[in-house]
C-alpha cells in the first residue's frame, strides 16, 4: 500500500510539472502575441497618424508675403496678399503707387515723367512733388508733417496716411513679419468666431504647413466653404485655412467706413439728345451752316470737327467759327466741337500716347481747348481720340479727369466718343467716363469697315444692341448717347485664286475664300448704286435692315442699306435702354426722310 502510494505521488507530481511547463509556455505565447499585436497596434497607429496627424511644421512667412530683404514691407488689400510693395520711412506706411492704382484707388495718378502725383476732386486737381511736404489743391497750398511722395527710380510711394484723406481706406501695420493690412471693402461680409485655439493653414488640410494661430473667441473673415475647411482670413492680414469643425457664430456683418465720397456732378439737359457731326475740313467749310441744318428736323446739338492735336506738346489746330455757333444757336441748337488725335498733327498710337503720357502736354492741350471754346462761344467740348493703346488708357482717362474740371468750371458740356464695347477697348475707362463726363457717346457703327476680311453690316441690331447693353452695365443710362451711321458700305466679294489661298495659308486673312473690297456710301447713294445695278431689295430681319446683292464682272455685290427702316428699330433701342439721346454720324449723308422717323422719337 505505501509502494502505491508512493507511485501515486510520483506520477501527481510529474503530472504538475508538465502542466506547469504547459502553462509556462501558453504564458509564454500570451506574452509574445500580445507583444507582437501591441507592436502592430504602434505601427498602425504611427501610419494612421503620419497620414491624419496634424503637422506643426510653421510655414516660411518670409516666403508666404514675399519677403525678400528688411527694407520690404507685405501688403495684404483686403482678401489678397500682394506684393510686398510698402515700405516704412520715419514711421509712416507708404504703399508703391501701382498697388493704390490697381486695388485701393484708381483716381491716383503718377507721372514719372514730371514726377508729380495728382488727384482730380470735383472741381479741383490735388497735386504734389516727389520729396515734398506741401500739396496743392487747385491754386491753394496745403502742408503735411510728412513726406507725401518718395520715390526710389522711377517707382513711386505714396504715403497711406495721404491716401486716406481721398479714400474710404482702414489700415494697420504689424510686425514678424512687418506688413500692413489694407481694407477697402464696404457692404456685407461673412465672419466666424473661433470655437477654441486653432491653427491657421497654408492650405487645407492637417499636413499644410501652420500660418499662425488664433485664439477662442477671435473673429475671422469667411472667405470660402471647401469642404471640411473654410478659407478665412484673420484680423492681422494672414490668408489660410481652418477646420470648419473649429468655427461657430457663422453670420453677415455690414462694413461701414467713415468717409463721404465727393459728389461728381454733371451738365445735363433736360431734353432728349438729337446730335449729329458735322465734317468741317476747313476755315471756309463753316459757311455751310445754314444749308445744313436746314434740311434737319429736331435737331438740338451739332458738334463741328473744329479742333485737331496739331503735335505731342498739345498745341491744337482750330478752324473754330462764331458765325456757325451763333446761327446755330439762333435755330436753337447747341454746338459741342470736336477734338480729334487723327487728321491732324498726330495721327498714331505712339503720338497719342506721348502726348498724354506728360503731364505738362495735357494741360497745355486742355488750357488751349478751354481757350477756343470760350472765344468761340460754344457750348461743349466732344472728344473723339482713336488712337489710344492698353498702354495708354490711364493717361487717356487722366485726360478726360482733368478736361472735366475745366469743363465744369466754365459750364461746357463734356462728351466723349467711345466704340462699341470690346474686350480689345477697355482701355478706354468707360465706367470712369461715366463718372467725369457729362455724357458718353457709344459710335455704333463699323461692325464691318473698310478693312474686313468679310463683308458685312455697318450696324446690324444685334451689334447695336449688345454695344449698348454693355455700355449701360458701366455708365448711366442717362448719360449715354447712341450714335447711328448715315453711311453705309457696298461690298465686292471676288472668289480668290488657288495661288492666293496657298499664299494666305495659316494667316487669318487665308481662312476667308473670298476677296473683299467696299466703298462707302451716304444714305441715297448706296440706294442709287442698287438701284443701278437693278438689284432686288429684301428685308434682313437679323440685321434688321434692307439688302441687295447682284453679280457683275465675275464679282457678288452686297448692299446692307442705312435707311428710315433701319433707323427706327435702333431709335427704339434708345427708347427701351432710357438712353440720353441719339447721334449720326455725319451730317448730310442722311435722307431727308429719316429725319421724320428721328423726331419721333426725341420729340
Amino acid at each position: 500500500m505505501d509502494q502505491r502510494r508512493i507511485m501515486d505521488q510520483k506520477r501527481r507530481r510529474k503530472r504538475g510539472r508538465r502542466q506547469s511547463r504547459r502553462r509556462r509556455k501558453r504564458n509564454l505565447m500570451l506574452k509574445i502575441i500580445s507583444f507582437i499585436i501591441l507592436i502592430i497596434g504602434i505601427v498602425a497607429a504611427l501610419l494612421l497618424w503620419r497620414r491624419y496627424g496634424g503637422t506643426k511644421e510653421q510655414a516660411d512667412l518670409d516666403e508666404y508675403y514675399g519677403i525678400e530683404n528688411e527694407n520690404q514691407l507685405a501688403v495684404i488689400v483686403d482678401n489678397e496678399v500682394l506684393e510686398p510693395r510698402g515700405r516704412i520711412w520715419d514711421g509712416k506706411v507708404y504703399v508703391e503707387y501701382s498697388v493704390i492704382r490697381d486695388y485701393i484707388n484708381e483716381r491716383f495718378y503718377w507721372d514719372p515723367n514730371e514726377n508729380i502725383l495728382l488727384y482730380v476732386l470735383p472741381n479741383d486737381i490735388v497735386s504734389t512733388e516727389v520729396g515734398s511736404k506741401d500739396y496743392s489743391v487747385s491754386k491753394q497750398k496745403n502742408s503735411e508733417d510728412y513726406v507725401i511722395l518718395k520715390a526710389e527710380g522711377s517707382t513711386a510711394y505714396i504715403a497711406l496716411d495721404f491716401v486716406k484723406q481721398y479714400t474710404g481706406v482702414d489700415f494697420e501695420i504689424y510686425d514678424d513679419p512687418g506688413r500692413v493690412m489694407i481694407m477697402t471693402e464696404t457692404g456685407d461680409v461673412k465672419t466666424a468666431q473661433v470655437k477654441r485655439k486653432t491653427q491657421v493653414r497654408y492650405q487645407g488640410g492637417v499636413k499644410s504647413p501652420v500660418l499662425t494661430e488664433v485664439e477662442k473667441k477671435d473673429k475671422v473673415r469667411v472667405l470660402e466653404d471647401e469642404g471640411d475647411w473654410k478659407k478665412v482670413r484673420t484680423e492681422d492680414g494672414f490668408i489660410g485655412y481652418v477646420k470648419k469643425s473649429k468655427l461657430k457664430k457663422e453670420e453677415t456683418e455690414t462694413i461701414t467706413r467713415d468717409f463721404t465720397e465727393p459728389e461728381y456732378t454733371s451738365i445735363t439737359r433736360d431734353h432728349i439728345i438729337n446730335m449729329a457731326w458735322c465734317n468741317v475740313t476747313n476755315y471756309d467749310a463753316n459757311g455751310g451752316i445754314l444749308e445744313m441744318i436746314a434740311q434737319t428736323k429736331g435737331l438740338n446739338t451739332i458738334s463741328p470737327t473744329w479742333f485737331h492735336v496739331a503735335d505731342t506738346a498739345g498745341n491744337i489746330e482750330s478752324i473754330a467759327g462764331s458765325d456757325y455757333v451763333n446761327y446755330a444757336h439762333q435755330a436753337g441748337i447747341e454746338v459741342w466741337a470736336a477734338i480729334r488725335d487723327f487728321d491732324g498733327g498726330i495721327n498714331s498710337f505712339e503720338e497719342s500716347y506721348e502726348l498724354l503720357s506728360h503731364t505738362s502736354n495735357r494741360n497745355n492741350l486742355i488750357n488751349q481747348l478751354i481757350a477756343a471754346a470760350l472765344s468761340s462761344g460754344i457750348d461743349g467740348i466732344n472728344v473723339d481720340f482713336e488712337k489710344i493703346s492698353t498702354e495708354c488708357g490711364e493717361h487717356f482717362i487722366q485726360f478726360i479727369r482733368e478736361l472735366s474740371v475745366k469743363c465744369r468750371q466754365n459750364g461746357l458740356v463734356l462728351s466723349v466718343d467711345n466704340y462699341v464695347p470690346q474686350a480689345y477697348n477697355q482701355q478706354y475707362h468707360r465706367k470712369e467716363q461715366g463718372v467725369f463726363a457729362d455724357y458718353v457717346i457709344i459710335m455704333g457703327y463699323d461692325e464691318h469697315y473698310g478693312g474686313s476680311l468679310e463683308a458685312g453690316s455697318v450696324a446690324s441690331y444685334n451689334f447695336v444692341e449688345n454695344g449698348i447693353a454693355q455700355t449701360v452695365e458701366e455708365v448711366p443710362a442717362n448719360k449715354v448717347i447712341n450714335g447711328v451711321p448715315f453711311f453705309t458700305r457696298v461690298w465686292k466679294e471676288t472668289p480668290k485664286t488657288d495661288e492666293e489661298l496657298a499664299a494666305q495659308a495659316g494667316t487669318e486673312e487665308g481662312e476667308y475664300p473670298m476677296k473683299v473690297e467696299s466703298t462707302a456710301y451716304s444714305m441715297g447713294e448706296a440706294q442709287y448704286v442698287a438701284a443701278q445695278a437693278g438689284a432686288e431689295i429684301t428685308w434682313d430681319d437679323t440685321a434688321k435692315q434692307n439688302f441687295a446683292t447682284w453679280e457683275a464682272d465675275g464679282s457678288t455685290y452686297k448692299v446692307w442699306l442705312e435707311d428710315a427702316n433701319s433707323l427706327q428699330p435702333r431709335l427704339q433701342l434708345m427708347k427701351d435702354y432710357g438712353l440720353a439721346g441719339t447721334a449720326a454720324w455725319r451730317l448730310g449723308q442722311e435722307t431727308a426722310d429719316i429725319w421724320d422717323i428721328i423726331l419721333q422719337y426725341t420729340n
